[in-house]
């Protein structure tokens, strides 16, 4: 008979005990586990701006570089800067939302397809299309407020 190591005996056993990670989470294969921390229970308050409630967020915006055109985003759909695509860390993929520019009262719908911002202070990222529309393309960022229109 074969021995196990005591690694390959926990990765095959672990599935079965309750509230432990998949054998994929537990290896870090995962995109979404090695990376959304918005759900660890112990996330810092940076990591818990918005659940992904019906209540509007008050924040930072930023908008997306144009050479990123034709890349992945989290939702397997590719980059278009003139689209309405918007990153956010709490919202879900696919929900539909409205960001006003609080600076000068206009207004976009975006489709969150995208995990980000990945800078501190930030909480949604905009296509250029759509910053354009909010007028902050001026310096790239703006105060905004993002509030949920529909779910996915």
């Amino acid at each position: 008979m074969k021995k196990l190591s005591l690694a390959a005996l926990t990765a095959v056993l672990a599935p079965l005990w309750v509230g432990e990670p998949s054998i994929a989470q537990a290896s870090g294969r995962t995109h979404a586990a090695r990376h959304d921390h918005s759900r660890h229970p112990s996330a810092g308050p940076q990591h818990r701006q918005q659940s992904a409630s019906s209540s509007a967020q008050r924040g930072t915006a930023s908008v997306y570089a144009r050479s990123l055109r034709g890349r992945k985003a989290a939702d397997g759909s590719r980059f278009d800067p003139n689209s309405n695509t918007a990153a956010s860390k709490t919202l879900p993929l696919g929900t539909t939302a409205q960001v006003t520019n609080l600076e000068n009262g206009k207004t976009a719908t975006v489709q969150v397809r995208d995990r980000g911002p990945h800078r501190r202070g930030r909480i949604i990222d905009v296509s250029p299309g759509t910053a354009g529309a909010l007028g902050m393309t001026r310096n790239g960022t703006a105060p905004v407020s993002v509030a949920p229109v529909a779910p996915r």
